[in-house]
């Protein structure tokens, strides 16, 4: 059954980012198609005009008024959308993308199903298992492997930083990832060994990216050290379709870092 959310346009239910100041506004109608294409926003004949931005419990119609430039050259964007009733906040354009997929915001019920399906200590053991360990000269008490969902359900604990942050990771592989939106895959780069550095840092293991225009120009290598500026979701990496194994990750990533900036290799 497919969820249902009110039409609210509240103010006061949604948490706005208000542009720091003057902001670039699209010159035409084929800029404005320019840009939204090049943000994976739309890939239609008909450019995108209304987007949903979405809640844990609502969703509100958006349209893109402009976007701000930052970085060192000014290649990082951050859009500036417009709610019904006017208000205009900012927002990350993977994070905007990330919004219009049917799945979004159904990851953390996902995981409290997992959680809740996970063995408990107290259930005994039914008698086929315990005729399998008699033959094979194991006791009841013998050490069982762990279960993948245990160290699933240990990996949502980390507790994620919402501003932006600094970050230091090894490069691991380029994948290809589905994008529900489009309909088609994406190239991704997946980073291991990934810390969030600060006075107390936080080792988030493995997560992912899009391979963008900015970090193709760096060329990256598989094994390089880089360290970079990015903003850190709760979202798993989904399979591509129909590809070559290299192009396939055989671990979970469960963590993406949206728009990394000031990337430098160590």
């Amino acid at each position: 059954m497919a969820i249902i959310y009110p039409h609210i346009e509240e103010s006061n239910l949604t948490h706005y980012i208000f542009p720091k100041g003057e902001y670039q506004l699209f010159q035409n109608d084929n800029h404005y198609a320019e840009k939204v294409r090049e943000w994976g926003l739309s890939s239609t004949k008909e450019v995108k005009k209304k987007f949903w931005y979405k809640d844990k419990t609502y969703q509100r119609l958006v349209t893109i008024k402009g976007y701000e430039e930052f970085g060192v050259s000014n290649t990082f964007n951050t859009l500036v959308i417009e709610f019904q009733d006017g208000h205009l906040s900012c927002i990350f354009p993977d994070y905007l993308k990330d919004m219009q997929s049917s799945n979004f915001g159904k990851e953390d019920k996902v995981n409290k199903a997992d959680a809740e399906e996970l063995p408990s200590s107290s259930t005994p053991p039914t008698e086929k298992p315990k005729a399998e360990s008699t033959k094979k000269g194991m006791s009841d008490t013998a050490p069982q492997p762990s279960d993948p969902k245990s160290k699933k359900a240990e990996q949502t604990k980390i507790e994620l930083p919402v501003e932006k942050v600094h970050f230091t990771a090894t490069v691991k592989q380029f994948a290809l990832s589905w994008n529900h939106f489009n309909e088609e895959n994406d190239e991704v780069v997946v980073l291991d060994q990934v810390q969030i550095e600060q006075e107390n840092p936080i080792d988030v293991g493995l997560a992912w990216c899009s391979h963008s225009k900015t970090l193709k120009k760096m060329e990256l290598q598989p094994g390089e050290r880089i360290e970079f500026d990015g903003k850190i979701v709760k979202k798993k990496l989904p399979k591509g379709k129909e590809v070559e194994e290299e192009f396939v990750l055989n671990e979970p990533a469960s963590f993406k870092i949206n728009n990394p900036s000031k990337l430098v290799k160590k």
